[in-house]
Order: C-alpha cells, then sequence, then structure tokens
C-alpha cells in the first residue's frame, strides 16, 4: 500500500498550482479544492490517502476543518499549511491530529521530504499520533516562546505531538537555549495543566542533598531531620516534574530514579511504606547523553528509559532570523521590569546582534539587552550600546585568521611529502578531502537532517544529495544515505 490521491485545499490558485505540479511529477492523483465547502464534496465522494489544508480560508478555518476531517477520515495524513509561522498555530495544528506542519513560502525539497515520510508510513502501516484536541494555553508574557525559524517550527510539531500525552521527554540543547520554557509549555499543553509544575536542578543541589530533595524525608531519619518533609515528587503528584541538568545526577540517585519509574512509586528517606505517584517526568541536559552513558557515568538503562522522545532546540547560532524577533521582546521585557524607555534597536546594532556567535543562547542574548537598556543614553539602542560585541567580532576575525593558518600549514606539509608536478587534478583532490568532513560534520550537527544542512552548507538539497552518494557520507548515526 502507497500513497495515491491527495486533496489540496486553498483558497490561493496559485499555492493550488505549484502543489497540484509537484504532487504530480511525484506520481501522484491530485484533486483541489479553494474552499471548506469544496472540500467536503472532493472527501464525500473520494477516498484520499493525504491532504493538505491551509490554516486561514475565507468560509472555515482550516484547523476546525481538520477536527471535522478527523472524525469521518481518522487515518487520512493531514498536513496543515500556513503563512503564519507562529508557535501557536503549529502546536495547535499537531495538537489536533495533524500529520505535519509546513510554511508558506515552503521549499518544495521540504514538501518532498514530508511526503516520503508519510509514504513510509503508510507502507509500514504505522499511525500517526492521536487527535489531541484541548486548546493550547498561552504563555505567560514574562515566559513566551519566541521564533517563527524553520528550527523553531520543528520543536513546535514535537511539542504539539506530546504535549497532550504522559510520554517523558528529554529536552536536550546547549546552555541558555530555553529548555525550561519548553518544559513548562509541555505541562501548560497537556491535560495536567491544572496540576503542578515543579523544577529541580539537578546540578544546583548538593549530591548529600539531592534525594532527600527528590523523594523527602520522614522526621528523626537523620540528625536534624526534626519534621517529616515532603519531596518534589510528592510536591508533583497528578503534574509534571522537571529534572534538569539530569546528565549531573549521581549514581546512586539514577538507580533509585530508575526504580521510580518503573514502579511509579517512591520511598521517603527513613521511610518504610513506599508511596504511589502519578507523575509525568520531563527531563533536560545540556550533555551528551550517549557519551555518558559510554563513560559509565550514566546508566544506560536509565537513558532509553527518559529518552523515549528526545527534542533537541537549536542554539541561536542556528536560528539567527529569530533574533530581531527577541530582541524586541527582551526590550519590551526590560522597558516594563526596570522602567527603561527604549523604543527599539538601530539596524547597525541590529547587524551586530544577528553576526553575534551567542554562545551564551537566548540567555547571553537577554542579558545583554537588559544591560543596554539601563546604561543607554537615548530611546534607541545604537552600535555603541554594544561594546563587548565588537570585541567579540574581533576575537572571530582572530579566530578565521587561526583556522586559515592551520589549513595552510597542513597543506604545506601534506603537499611536501608529494611529488606535486606529478599531479593533474590537486585542485579537485584538496577540495574533495575538505568537502566531505565539512559535510559529516553539519550532518551530525543536524541530526542527518538534509534540509537543515543544505541551509546551512548554502547548497541546494539536490546538490547535497548527491554529494552525500558521491563521497559516501553518514546521514545518521546508524545509518547511510
Amino acid at each position: 500500500m502507497s500513497l495515491k490521491r491527495v486533496l489540496v485545499v486553498d483558497d490561493e490558485e496559485s499555492i493550488r498550482w505549484v502543489l497540484s505540479k509537484a504532487l504530480t511529477r511525484q506520481g501522484l492523483q491530485v484533486d483541489i479544492a479553494d474552499c471548506g465547502e469544496s472540500a467536503r464534496n472532493f472527501l464525500s465522494k473520494n477516498q484520499y490517502d493525504l491532504a493538505m489544508i491551509d490554516i486561514k480560508m475565507p468560509d472555515i478555518s482550516g484547523l476546525d476543518l481538520l477536527d471535522e476531517i478527523l472524525v469521518s477520515h481518522p487515518t487520512l495524513f493531514i498536513i496543515m499549511m500556513t503563512a503564519e509561522s507562529s508557535m501557536q498555530n503549529a502546536v495547535e495544528a499537531m495538537k489536533r491530529g495533524a500529520y505535519d506542519y509546513i510554511t508558506k513560502p515552503f521549499d518544495l525539497d521540504a514538501l518532498e521530504e514530508i511526503i516520503l515520510k508519510a509514504q513510509k508510513n503508510v507502507i509500514a502501516d504505522s499511525t500517526k499520533a492521536p487527535s489531541l484536541r484541548q486548546p493550547i494555553s498561552d504563555p505567560s508574557g514574562k515566559r513566551a516562546i519566541i521564533g517563527n525559524s524553520l528550527p523553531m517550527q520543528e520543536v513546535y510539531k514535537l511539542l504539539g505531538k506530546v504535549s497532550n500525552s504522559d510520554i517523558t521527554v528529554l529536552i536536550t540543547g546547549e546552555s541558555g537555549t530555553g529548555k525550561e520554557l519548553i518544559a513548562r509549555a509541555v505541562h501548560h499543553n497537556s491535560k495536567r495543566a491544572e496540576m503542578p509544575f515543579v523544577a529541580l536542578n539537578c546540578a544546583a543541589i548538593p549530591h548529600e542533598l539531592l534525594e532527600s530533595e527528590l523523594f523527602g524525608f520522614e522526621k528523626g531519619s537523620f540528625t536534624g531531620a526534626n519534621e517529616r518533609k515532603i519531596g518534589k515528587f510528592e510536591q508533583a503528584n497528578g503534574g509534571t516534574i522537571f529534572l534538569d541538568e539530569i546528565g549531573d545526577m549521581p549514581l546512586d540517585l539514577q538507580t533509585k530514579l530508575l526504580r521510580v519509574l518503573q514502579e511509579k512509586e517512591i520511598t521517603r528517606t527513613g521511610g518504610s511504606q513506599p508511596i504511589p505517584i502519578n507523575v509525568r517526568i520531563v527531563a533536560a541536559t545540556n550533555k551528551i547523553l550517549e557519551t555518558c552513558v559510554a563513560d559509565k557515568s550514566f546508566r544506560e538503562d536509565l537513558y532509553y528509559r527518559l529518552n523515549v522522545l528526545p527534542l533537541e532546540l537549536p542554539p541561536l547560532r542556528e536560528r539567527t532570523e529569530d533574533i530581531p524577533l527577541l530582541v524586541e521582546f527582551f526590550i519590551q521585557k526590560a522597558n516594563s521590569e526596570f522602567n527603561s524607555e527604549t523604543n527599539r534597536c538601530s539596524g547597525k546594532a541590529m547587524e551586530i546582534l544577528v553576526k553575534h556567535s551567542w554562545p551564551g543562547n537566548i540567555r547571553e542574548l537577554e542579558n545583554t539587552i537588559q544591560r543596554a537598556c539601563l546604561l543607554s543614553q537615548g530611546s534607541t539602542l545604537s552600535a555603541s550600546d554594544f561594546p563587548q560585541l565588537a570585541n567579540s567580532k574581533d576575537q572571530e576575525k582572530q579566530e578565521d585568521c587561526a583556522l586559515e593558518s592551520l589549513i595552510e600549514n597542513k597543506l604545506r606539509t601534506s603537499l611536501a611529502q608529494r611529488d606535486i608536478v606529478e599531479i593533474n587534478d590537486l585542485y579537485e583532490m584538496v577540495l574533495h578531502q575538505m568537502e566531505r568532513p565539512l559535510i559529516q560534520i553539519i550532518l551530525d550537527k543536524t541530526r542527518g537532517n538534509q534540509v537543515r544542512a543544505a541551509e546551512v552548507l548554502g547548497i541546494n538539497r539536490n546538490t547535497l544529495r548527491k554529494k552525500i552518494q558521491i563521497l559516501g557520507i553518514t546521514t545518521g548515526k546508524n545509518g547511510k544515505a
């Protein structure tokens, strides 16, 4: 069995035409509808494997049409389309049961990837995520998740798919990327939203105190235990516990946490009676847990228990198109908290902010904007308000020069050992040797996502695909292209 027939629902004629041509080239039979009523007519007469639906239409919301279709066609793969690439739209679409979500204007290579993924799922006779229909709750102004970039759209899709289930989520990403914000979004968009959300940073608590923080203790269980203490797991009962920096948890506690996951009960320190708990676990780390497992600092069985659904947050340098939105948000936040009167950021200042590498990610950006708003003499942030970033640019130039010098030295050493007079294709040979590791590194960084890797490299997706095949490059940890 495979995908055969597709229904495209969009009120824009140009979008219908482009999709019809692209999908037909993939060997699919395509019907097009310009509104919800037309879509209903097609669905009543024909059997479809896939539907592509615009969120904004003149007669009905695409999200409402999605709800309606899934009642009568629960196995239909539905891809939602929108020109408004907001977190609200993405999470809502995935929660309601959409198979995927794509923003306009969309890359036809990205669309092809989605179609191929759906094709594989049909062939494997897999089922898509269940329809999750609770409305999402807006994040508060102080804890908003900002970003419309492609990497963030992927995050929103996963959020929508997992929020309303009890699946364990492992959030990974560099320090400062907003892992706790995402954990809170998972909770607030779940059926546990009215119950407690309890966060604990495993790296911030001394090891000898961490157990009692997690599980609590009975009165008299040790010197100084003058009264019973309720631990974080009991405080979170019925809701969600967020275990930040889980990679720093000591091994003996990892064993006890594994038992909690398996038995769904805890025992207070000094207690003898197990206490049943109903808690969803969301964990986060900036460490590579696979490496921690390999060096025996993290239990392999616990890793697999936690890593049911990995959710990786992109570093800010990989979503620079979101920086202007973040800057605007942080300026407004600083004005509210410190009574500053900053209105905007100048073009030159924004250019500096966008080009900075942000090793501290969003946290560093927020601190930078906060400091600039407090110290700026005018209502507009200028380049002079970010002197430390100008200095970092000089450092980056020095690092670029150092890399160029390193490459030159390596080339000189390598070529000194060869009779270059006898070589006819030296240029191609050197490029080939440089190209393969570069592409491999970027594919590893993007976890085999060829669409994203092509964007990072600045080359066409088809060009990347050919290079992967020619150079014999692996596209993931376990597979080849």
